[in-house]
Parts: structure tokens; sequence; C-alpha cells
């Protein structure tokens, strides 16, 4: 029974990994403002980003989905063998 549980837990986090290293800057991540180009401080004031935890969550956005991309890849080709070969 801890076999099931631990193998649905390993398919949500590659899911969930998965969706933040699709997440595309152009299309989504500029729109809501989390884009990775730095914006203007406001007022004349400079505005530090990176300690922020909006500044930390795109930087780890970022992070995944350069250096998960392959991993990702060769991950998701032996799930879905072992989906289409054990059912």
């Amino acid at each position: 029974m801890m076999l099931f549980g631990l193998g649905n837990l390993f398919y949500v986090s590659i899911l969930l990994v998965n969706a933040v290293a699709i997440l595309s800057e152009d299309r989504f991540l500029a729109r809501i403002g989390w884009g990775s180009t730095p914006t203007e401080p406001a007022f004349g004031g400079a505005r530090d980003e990176a300690a922020s935890v909006k500044g930390k969550l795109v930087n780890l956005i970022s992070s995944v989905r350069t250096l998960m991309r392959i991993p990702l890849i060769v991950i998701n080709t032996l799930i879905i063998v072992y989906a289409l070969v054990l059912g």
C-alpha cells in the first residue's frame, strides 16, 4: 500500500515540474508581471527585486526551465514507456 502512495507522489511531483518547465515567459509570465526583465524603479528608488519572494520565484522558474529540460525529457520518456509496458 505504501508503494502506491509513493508512486502517485512521484507522478504528481513530475507533473508539477513539467508545469513549471513549460511556462512561457513571453506569453504568460510577462503578462502577470513575473518576467525576468528588470523593471524601472518607481520614483527614483532602488528596488531590490532579487531579495523579494516574487524575485526568488521568478529565479526558481527560470532555473527549473534551464536545468531540468534534458532530465525531464528522459524522465517523461521513461514514464511513458513504463505506462505503455506495464499499464
